[in-house]
């Protein structure tokens, strides 16, 4: 198989006809695509002689471009309309006594947090009731209701966008039934047989995220065969691939890498780097590296309430490569150095005049 990574990222394209490309539809312009064979070979192509590369590589490299280039659908989310040509910001709400980094800091009043969060400029707040920490076991989904709804409901009566993070069936059934519009399953629809079945019939987004493990046993030794990216990919296509069979329409699917779920910092590392190789799979791509083990690692192991200077490196990293959607728990840090980031975008696309 091939796989093509969109690189040699510049600020705008003017001046440049034929020799860049946009990227999903979004503020990034690339001018060269690494071709990749899956086992470490690589060939970089600039973009003017992209139609012979198309030639040569046939028909599964042909719809590769065209997912890398083709703009994305924005999400319709109840009343609420994400656009997906600019990157967006989902709040992390975590309603739990144990998550890695806020567990217990939003047990008293969630709802209270998802607000303060929607009015910082988080447009989701993806709302979570069990820990998937590494070495975290899975909890009872009646538990995990009763954490979840009381967060859920008062948001979305306030018409806030809200994403259940969840693996079960049922408690994807009852937050969809309280207003919530997009499932987060960090299992991507493998840990409850029914989760594709309850996805597909209530016509929702979902987010299909990478893992390698359970969350108990995902940090032992995590290992891949191949470049890791090239392995994320695969696994995501398959599963892609599984939910639109069960009847998932596919324009309603997100990806997500799975930054820290059966991954070492160096896996960690390379998947950051080579994340715009994702857009070949068509999905919008979120990013959830927010506080994440690899920030404590490169930073003298630094607790993550201290993670927020490397939190946004990497949210910066993902944007700066197409990424539609970060998951974070900072949101007005990060919507500011959005702002920021956009206004450099905005400078660079506003045309000179002599």
């Amino acid at each position: 198989m091939t796989y093509l990574r969109p690189t040699a990222f510049v600020d705008a394209p003017f001046g440049h006809d034929g020799k860049v490309a946009r990227l999903a539809g979004g503020l990034c312009f690339f001018s060269a695509v690494e071709v990749l064979d899956g086992e470490g070979g690589a060939e970089l192509v600039p973009v003017s002689a992209i139609d012979a590369m198309l030639d040569r590589l046939g028909e599964e490299a042909r719809a590769a471009w065209a997912n890398i280039t083709a703009p994305r659908p924005p999400l319709t989310l109840g009343a609420r309309t994400v656009r997906l040509d600019q990157p967006q910001v989902m709040g992390i709400l975590n309603v739990t006594p144990d998550s890695f980094s806020d567990g217990g800091v939003h047990l008293d009043d969630p709802a209270a947090a998802g607000h303060a969060m929607a009015a910082a400029g988080a447009a989701i707040i993806d709302v979570g009731g069990e820990s998937t920490r590494p070495g975290a076991r899975a909890m009872w989904e009646g538990d995990e209701i009763e954490r979840v709804l009381p967060a859920i409901a008062p948001l979305a009566a306030a018409g806030t966008a809200i994403s259940i993070d969840t693996r079960k069936a049922a408690v994807m059934e009852a937050a969809l039934a309280k207003g919530a519009a997009i499932v987060n399953d960090v299992s991507a629809l493998t840990f409850d047989p029914r989760a594709a079945q309850v996805v597909a019939a209530a016509g929702c987004p979902v987010v299909l995220m990478h893992h390698q493990g359970s969350p108990d046993t995902m940090q032992d030794a995590p290992h891949y065969d191949r470049p890791v990216a090239i392995e994320v990919y695969d696994r995501l296509k398959a599963r892609i691939d599984a939910a639109v069979a069960a009847g998932i329409d596919r324009a309603k699917i997100i990806v997500d890498p799975g930054i820290g779920f059966g991954k070492t910092v160096q896996h960690n590392l390379d998947l950051m780097n080579g994340l715009a190789l994702l857009h070949g799979l068509g999905c919008p791509i979120l990013l959830g590296a927010s506080r994440k083990r690899t920030i404590g690692a490169l930073a003298g192991e630094v607790p993550p309430q201290e993670r927020l200077p490397g939190s946004l490196a990497l949210a910066l990293k993902g944007v700066e490569q197409g990424v539609q959607l970060l998951r974070v728990h900072d949101v007005p840090e990060t919507v500011q150095a959005l702002k920021i980031w956009r206004g450099l975008r905005d400078a660079a696309l506003t045309p000179r005049r002599p």
